[in-house]
């Protein structure tokens, strides 16, 4: 099992970006994490929020929610390292964290919900799944984003507004996606309102069944979200919405489906070749992490 971290983590310095290269440092070397909250910097924008393709899917270079989104990913990754707490300020106090959190007030519809993207991402390079879909505002990624901003224990107006839409348009139903679901899982596990919280959480195991893109059967090849998204971790949450021989066979295959070349593969088609590696990066990123939160490396 250790060739698998071997093979994973040559694939990423000969391939991936900085930011996985420095997370994965700091994941699996203890490294020092202020490299990756610098590299995630350059992706930064004077107003605030981030953009450059920090999500690869898309090479637009202005500020966008989901791209707003991958960068606290990497700042919450970067500060699991015990070297944050001692060297760094915490999240909930950090200028970008506060400045991005004031873009995306400025960008939120009155209600507090945001887009995942703009119609400017249509002047760039971009994968055909971008587009009108993602302009409109939704649970995903309002839900996402202010999951991730309690996680980290910020304090914001507009935070409190994404706070009560998303209370809103859950306390009304599901009726979305399973990558929607993700971003609504971030906001469950994390939001202040523990009771409330634990109402809604009820009814997730009967929100899965059908649902779209969510790839429950561990042989099935196709795109989609797993129950490993959901739970990429013994310590999640919502590990128990799943059986243990489902988890199991999903832990087999994610280590199955590593490539020759050390890398994961993935299964749609972004923009050009550089987002597609950068992409594999991700995803090989995901899969040590993954693997190794199981005992599996």
């Amino acid at each position: 099992m250790n060739d698998i971290l071997t093979a994973g983590r040559a694939f990423l310095d000969r391939e991936g970006r900085l930011i996985e290269r420095r997370l994965a440092a700091v994941l699996f070397d203890d490294a020092d994490p202020a490299g990756a909250v610098d590299a995630v910097r350059a992706y930064r924008n004077s107003d605030g929020g981030f953009g450059h393709g920090l999500e690869p899917d898309k090479r637009c270079p202005d500020s966008l929610p989901i791209d707003v989104e991958r960068a606290f990913d990497v700042l919450m990754t970067a500060a699991e390292s015990p070297r944050y707490v001692e060297t760094r300020r915490p999240l909930g106090d950090s200028e970008m964290v506060r400045e991005a959190c004031d873009w995306l007030g400025s960008v939120a519809h009155p209600d507090g919900a945001v887009p995942l993207a703009f119609p400017v991402v249509a002047d760039y390079p971009h994968a055909e799944h971008w587009s009108d879909w993602a302009y409109a505002p939704g649970l995903n990624p309002t839900a996402g984003l202010a999951g991730r901003l309690h996680k980290m224990g910020v304090s914001h107006s507009w935070l409190a507004s994404a706070t009560d839409w998303t209370w809103k348009r859950l306390e009304a139903g599901f009726d979305e996606d399973a990558h929607t679901l993700v971003e609504v899982l971030e906001f469950l596990a994390h939001a202040p309102d523990r009771a409330r919280a634990d109402s809604v959480s009820a009814h997730v195991r009967d929100w899965l069944p059908g649902l779209r893109w969510f790839r429950a059967d561990p042989s099935d090849p196709a795109y989609g979200v797993t129950p490993l998204h959901f739970a990429p971790s013994p310590d999640s949450p919502w590990l128990d919405l799943f059986d243990e021989a489902i988890i199991g066979g999903h832990l087999d295959r994610l280590a199955r489906d590593q490539q020759d070349d050390g890398g994961w593969p993935i299964t749609w088609t972004p923009p050009g070749t550089a987002s597609t590696m950068e992409w594999r990066g991700i995803e090989t990123l995901r899969a040590l992490r993954t693997l190794a939160a199981f005992g599996r490396l």
